[in-house]
């Protein structure tokens, strides 16, 4: 009988701490970066620990975001110079 009180009082007090880091990890900010800095995505939540792939779809959202926008800009930014050399546009992409 003792052990078993022993072990579910030390449940009860790890059940405790989770609480409590999960309470302190809702306060925190964390950033992610790729590319030397050039992408950056900040979180001001820490996602639930039991949902951790949302996370990830997140990022890898926010990722893709900033890919397709540099893509983007990188096209529009060699039309405008080929353009002007008479270039069409695309041969150069």
């Amino acid at each position: 009988m003792g052990q078993q009180f022993k072990m579910l009082k030390q449940l009860q007090q790890m059940q405790a701490k989770m609480a409590k880091i999960q309470e302190e990890l809702g306060e925190k900010t964390v950033t992610g970066t790729a590319g030397g800095g050039m992408v950056e995505v900040v979180k001001h939540e820490v996602v639930d620990p039991a949902d951790v792939e949302m996370l990830q779809d997140l990022v890898l959202a926010a990722v893709n975001d900033a890919m397709e926008k540099a893509r983007e800009l990188a096209a529009k930014e060699m039309g405008a110079v080929t353009a002007g050399m008479g270039i069409p546009p695309g041969l150069m992409g």
